[in-house]
């Protein structure tokens, strides 16, 4: 009896010890990407991360696409006991659920569907329109400890609600949204799931969706511009607004038209349409569009001295500091804050700017912290304290939020070393985790113009790497080297628990971490 206690008492204290969760893109409604409830990695054991497994996943790329970044419960009831599962979803229609002590499929779901793309009307195929399942799903816990429901939307439009545990349909597929519409990272706060498209794929239009789980109803609404493409979807503030940026299109909001801006938007609690509440526009917006240098990324909401705060970028590769209360000030123009330019020297709208998603955390001393991906060389003008090499391709770029005379302020901090194509960081415990995608990102050739096809921009990527870096100084404490061999492109991280994952095109998954 004494030993089964024994063996008990170990078996609760690893379930205990798992602890983090990743249940979304992006890792909480509010996009920070900050896993705060990571123990095991940390600033003085990082550089003891090995390659723990990699998983060749049966799912076919489309295009560039290929494997979205996993999501991780912590503590699942199954019929063998509490597993800690990663769940990943594949461009073809693909859910894995995956045990990450064994690095082993547990299950897998195909959805099925009699749903075929038109063969003409609209812009259809291509890198920006590839088919298939295009948004992470997102997971909310079931009722019951233990017990999850993953939220995904499938090619053909379908909302499915599946058991972690297994993969079961909890509930019958439901209309989202039009086939092929190509949402994003689906956003899960107080029980209403948000998403938005772009590139008006399928013929459709570029739309905001708000899906409410407790009536089945869908509101939506449309910037009447430019798509919506925030690689980690919308991000929700305290009060339920969503916010995103809008790619190319006029900035006209007196006719209706919000292209190369950023709105918030809100589900009406009656009715349950989604309507808009509040924009901001930049100044220079008609210049903005002339040269395709989109507002498409994800913002990062976060509290800072009570007020509610907002950060956002674009490929013209500046970072805006927003007010939530009023993202624009009186005349939605005007934010906290813009900062200089840090990249794109020479505007160039495919391999340089700030693409993906921000990042934002809050270290022991109380200082808050706000990050960006950049892409291409760093501007020649813009000057950080801490410079951890010469920047040609691409780098991560920190900032203190700081208020000086009654104004509040992004002030650069760091600016890591140079990586191929910078992705969008997660924080967790004192260390950034980011990497360098790989990706031939080229959209303009002097051959053909802007006919731009996955067939001639594969070949020429490479392979990703994956870089652990000091969150106060941007210091490299550890690197992957050559050990992914494989690139990915509109994907991600996820950290929990002591590893970290990362998939690339070759629908390979690998976990590093820390061996027991």
């Amino acid at each position: 009896m004494r030993r089964l206690l024994a063996m008990v008492a170990v078996t609760l204290g690893c379930v205990i010890g798992w602890g983090a969760d990743w249940l979304t893109d992006g890792g909480n409604p509010q996009r920070t990407a900050w896993q705060k409830d990571e123990k095991i990695l940390a600033t003085d054991t990082v550089k003891n991360i090995k390659l723990l497994w990699k998983l060749k996943l049966d799912n076919q790329p489309r295009q560039m696409h290929s494997l979205f970044p996993p999501l991780i419960v912590s503590n699942v009831n199954t019929p063998n006991g509490p597993r800690q599962i990663a769940i990943d979803a594949g461009v073809s229609d693909n859910i894995f659920a995956i045990d990450v002590e064994k690095g082993q499929v547990i299950w897998t779901k195909h959805f099925e569907s009699s749903f075929t793309p038109p063969a003409n009307g609209g812009r259809g195929g291509g890198i920006l329109c590839p088919g298939g399942l295009t948004a992470t799903p997102v997971i909310g816990p079931a009722g019951a400890p233990g017990k999850y429901t993953i939220y995904a939307a499938s090619w053909d439009g379908m909302l499915h609600q599946l058991n972690v545990a297994d993969g079961e349909d909890v509930a019958a597929p439901s209309k989202f949204m039009p086939p092929n519409g190509k949402p994003y990272a689906l956003n899960l706060f107080n029980n209403v799931l948000y998403t938005h498209t772009a590139q008006g794929c399928g013929g459709n239009p570029n739309i905001a969706y708000a899906y409410d789980l407790a009536t089945k109803k869908v509101g939506s609404w449309g910037p009447a511009g430019g798509g919506m493409w925030g690689r980690t979807g919308p991000a929700i503030s305290a009060d339920g607004t969503m916010y995103t940026g809008t790619g190319d299109g006029r900035w006209d909001p007196e006719n209706g038209i919000y292209g190369n801006g950023i709105v918030g938007l809100k589900q009406d609690p009656k009715t349950k349409e989604l309507k808009l509440t509040d924009y901001y526009g930049p100044s220079n917006a008609e210049w903005l569009v002339k040269r395709d240098l989109d507002m498409q990324v994800t913002p990062a909401i976060f509290t800072y001295k009570g007020k509610e705060l907002m950060v956002d970028a674009g490929k013209e590769c500046r970072v805006y500091l927003l007010d939530v209360q009023s993202i624009g000030g009186d005349d939605h123009r005007t934010p906290l804050y813009r900062s200089p330019l840090l990249c794109n020297e020479d505007v160039n709208f495919a391999s340089a700017g700030i693409w993906g998603s921000m990042a934002t955390w809050e270290d022991s001393k109380g200082t808050h912290w706000v990050l960006t991906p950049i892409w291409g060389a760093k501007h020649s003008a813009f000057k950080a304290p801490v410079e951890n090499g010469v920047v040609k391709d691409g780098a991560i770029v920190a900032f203190k939020v700081e208020e000086k005379g009654g104004k509040l302020q992004l002030t650069p901090a760091w600016i890591s070393r140079d990586m191929n194509r910078a992705e969008p960081p997660v924080i967790a415990n004192g260390v950034v985790y980011t990497y360098g995608n790989g990706e031939d990102t080229d959209q303009a050739y002097p051959d053909v113009g802007l006919a731009d096809t996955a067939e001639r921009r594969i070949p020429g990527s490479t392979k990703a790497v994956l870089y652990a870096l000091d969150a106060q100084t941007g210091k490299e404490l550890w690197s992957s080297g050559d050990q992914i061999a494989s690139w990915n492109h509109f994907s991600g991280l996820s950290v929990a628990n002591g590893r970290v994952y990362i998939a690339t095109f070759d629908s390979m998954l690998y976990c590093f971490g820390i061996k027991k």
